[in-house]
């Protein structure tokens, strides 16, 4: 097992007897489900732990029971033990405590007497398990997603849109922990169009970021009815800053697995000067561009001098803007090329271009729709 490897390693490395994950995206990393019942919390109602010899699965007597038989699905085959605690007697940071003793331990939220431990790291890049459940979800997202924007009607308010989408994910055993919906009006003055009651009327951005297992994917369509006369023109230039993005990280994966390390800073350069090639030269210096995902919606955000290094197989999640227009998708990087998994085939697209560099790749268009 893959992640085994890592831990082991990571054990070695930091000289500890264990290690313990409660965090939820952590959680999910190891074990494939999820720990989560209130979502208002930063740890999630189980811990899982590893010390070198088996996995420990820590529950109290509420929640144990349910963990092991629904939420363990990448754990079936391991070695694994169970151990409850009373939920009455410890919350789960004393019982993992309790449980790590006296040796040298790191946990991924506060626990008295242990190291605190950084998962992000370890989460990268992607195993083959992960890449074969991320092709899955990104599917079905935006299979959902595609299906509620075919039903789009002008004065749809952006709060009706956002609950279609919800229940349209939920259907799906998908969460949605970002929905962004920004009718004609806002979403040419927000970069973040939280939804409203504001109706969609000429046209529409619509971004999701979904979850599922612990793995993220997110989408951005564009849907309009009476298009603006500039939507079309800035829509294509950030599809070609998104392709710019996608070339440069895969030139910079390619860097690392040579030991010459490429990084976020280096894929950031190749989008400000695509910004500017393109005739937006401001633009990126208004929204975040995006950057790697996996067990969170961006595992990193690039920024100019980012040193955080372009891995590979790994998820890159892009997502350039112009004002009043959004291209954006979950895009698998491998030794073996670029892999777009946000698409389903049934949506118009647009080729489009990299800034200097030989990369065309089709990337989501504009569906118009009939207003009435």
């Amino acid at each position: 097992m893959e992640k085994r490897e890592r831990l082991e390693r990571y054990l070695e490395v930091s000289d500890l007897e264990s290690v313990w994950f409660a965090r939820p995206n952590a959680f999910a990393w190891l074990t494939g489900g999820s720990n989560v019942v209130d979502r208002e919390t930063d740890a999630g109602v189980a811990a899982v732990g590893y010390d070198g010899t088996g996995i420990c699965v820590l529950a109290n007597t509420i929640e144990a029971e349910r963990i092991v038989e629904e939420e363990l699905p990448d754990l079936e085959s391991e070695s694994i033990t169970l151990e409850q605690f009373s939920w009455y007697d410890a919350s789960l940071e004393e019982a993992i405590a309790d449980r790590a003793g006296d040796g040298r331990a790191a946990a991924d939220i506060d626990v008295t007497g242990l190291e605190r431990v950084d998962l992000a790291n370890l989460r990268q890049p992607l195993t083959r398990r992960d890449r074969e459940r991320y092709r899955e979800l990104a599917r079905e997202t935006t299979v959902a997603v595609e299906a509620v924007c075919r039903e789009l009607r002008p004065d749809d308010t952006e709060h009706e849109v956002a609950s279609a989408l919800r229940v349209a994910l939920s259907g799906r055993e998908i969460e949605a922990p970002v929905v962004l919906v920004g009718g004609s009006e806002r979403a040419q003055r927000y970069r973040h169009y939280t939804p409203t009651d504001a109706q969609l009327d000429a046209y529409a951005l619509i971004s999701v970021t979904a979850e599922r297992g612990g793995l993220h994917a997110s989408c951005t369509r564009t849907v309009a009815f009476d298009p603006p006369t500039w939507l079309e023109k800035r829509h294509e230039a950030a599809t070609r800053v998104e392709t710019t993005a996608l070339a440069a990280t895969q030139e910079a994966a390619a860097r690392s697995d040579d030991a010459d390390t490429g990084t976020a800073g280096d894929v950031f350069a190749a989008i400000q000067g695509a910004y500017e090639a393109v005739g937006y030269p401001g633009e990126w210096e208004r929204h975040h561009q995006g950057g790697a995902a996996g067990f969170a919606g961006r595992e990193w955000i690039a920024t100019p001098e980012h040193d955080a290094p372009v891995e590979r197989p790994m998820a890159y999640a892009w997502n350039p803007t112009v004002q009043g227009a959004k291209s954006e998708g979950t895009v698998l990087v491998t030794e073996n090329g670029l892999e777009p998994l946000t698409t389903t085939g049934d949506w118009p697209t647009t080729t489009a271009s990299a800034v200097d560099r030989e990369l065309e790749l089709e990337r989501p268009g504009v569906l118009v729709l009939d207003a009435e």
